[in-house]
């Protein structure tokens, strides 16, 4: 099975979320949905921070240094 992207991981975690909240689900089956969100919530996260890693690489000063700045999203939707 090919890996996720960080999209598809993240639509499946809401899902079972979703799932969850509606307390429908019989124990077992709730606790392995459980388990699977737990899973795709570490593989988001590892995700996440392999992503800062890259990007903190890219933000250089000129002279080979990295200078770390927060990433900040202006009111109107725009970086």
């Amino acid at each position: 099975m090919a890996k996720k992207t960080f999209e598809q991981s993240l639509n499946a975690l809401e899902k079972i979320v979703g799932e969850l909240e509606t307390g429908d689900l019989p124990l077992e089956k709730a606790l392995k949905k459980f388990d699977e969100g737990m899973a795709l919530s570490r593989q988001c996260s590892a995700m996440l921070d392999e992503t800062e890693k890259r990007v903190t690489q890219l933000i250089g000063t000129g002279i080979g240094s990295v200078s770390e700045s927060p990433f900040e999203i202006e009111p109107d939707g725009e970086a």
